[in-house]
């Protein structure tokens, strides 16, 4: 789908188009097809979806799927709070050892107080 309004990308010239291109053929002959090297595939990446938008479309959305897929995978695999032993049957005491509740301050029928 073509980006519209003011977030749309001025088209590029031809000598910008074939400055990229000559750039991204730069890599492909000193690091291979693709780069092999992190740093050269990720510029390389770069180049291409400059020339080509829509190739960091797809990018994006085959790392935001494959994370999805990640975090299904955790979730199918029961680590979360519900696989655990009720906490709430342990008791802990209070988190830092000092009883913190005053003892008598409801004692005695607050009704007849009035």
């Amino acid at each position: 789908m073509a980006e519209s309004g003011i977030f749309r990308a001025a088209p590029l010239q031809p000598w910008q188009r074939e400055t990229l291109l000559a750039a991204a053929a730069f890599l492909r002959e000193q690091y291979g097809v693709p780069p092999e090297d992190a740093r050269a595939r990720a510029v390389y990446d770069g180049l291409l979806e400059v020339i080509d938008p829509s190739r960091r479309t797809v990018r994006l959305q085959k790392e935001q799927a494959a994370a999805a897929r990640q975090i299904a995978a955790e979730r199918r695999t029961g680590r979360d709070r519900r696989a655990t032993p009720d906490r709430r049957k342990a008791n802990l005491g209070p988190p830092d050892g000092v009883e913190r509740r005053a003892k008598g301050r409801r004692t005695g029928d607050r009704r007849s107080r009035r």
